[in-house]
């Protein structure tokens, strides 16, 4: 194809005013699918994620101890306790966290909210909370929580009963520590 057939096929595409609304058209399409592409390597590579917090030590706590790590204290650290066990699931804090769905449960023992599927602030008690009270069908919802806690976010400790004593996790090793998890279940 030589210059003067090149510029008979311009001439005969830029005359035909259907063709320059095809080639505004396939232009804008090309703009937007760039756009988009570059768009989403934004989201990819975006603010780096929150560096991991370091493994809390484990330990026994009361209530009002669990209270202080709501989120907002200690460093954004969220505890929640399942069925008398202190999970640390600051990780999942955007659902755990103080404007998260499940935020009221931060800093507290969720095992009666989680029971009964409510997350009204009524539900979940300021004290110690017994949960002997729980029907059947309800604590069996309390043990399939707490399985899926411990499955997925790290144990701390026990939730103190009034006047119970912690248990001295330092003299325990690893393994131990998880033996002793297990042994509660």
């Amino acid at each position: 194809m030589d210059a003067d057939e090149s510029i008979g096929l311009l001439e005969s595409i830029f005359k035909n005013p259907i063709n320059i609304g095809l080639m505004m058209v396939c232009g804008y399409l090309l703009y937007k699918i760039c756009k988009s592409n570059s768009t989403e390597l934004q989201d990819n590579f975006g603010p780096p994620p929150e560096p991991e917090m370091p493994k809390m030590k484990k330990r026994d706590m009361s209530i009002e101890e669990l209270r202080e790590y709501d989120g907002v204290a200690h460093d954004g650290r969220i505890l929640i306790a399942v069925n008398g066990k202190v999970f640390d699931v600051t990780r999942g804090k955007k659902f755990y966290g103080p404007d998260g769905p499940y935020g009221v449960f931060a800093g507290r023992d969720a095992s009666r909210g989680l029971a009964q599927f409510r997350l009204d602030k009524e539900t979940i008690k300021d004290g110690y909370d017994d949960i002997s009270d729980l029907n059947a069908m309800e604590m069996e919802s309390v043990r399939e929580w707490e399985m899926q806690f411990s499955e997925k976010y790290e144990f701390i400790g026990k939730l103190l009963k009034p006047g119970e004593e912690p248990t001295d996790y330092s003299d325990f090793s690893e393994a131990e520590t998880d033996k002793e998890k297990s042994k509660d279940d």
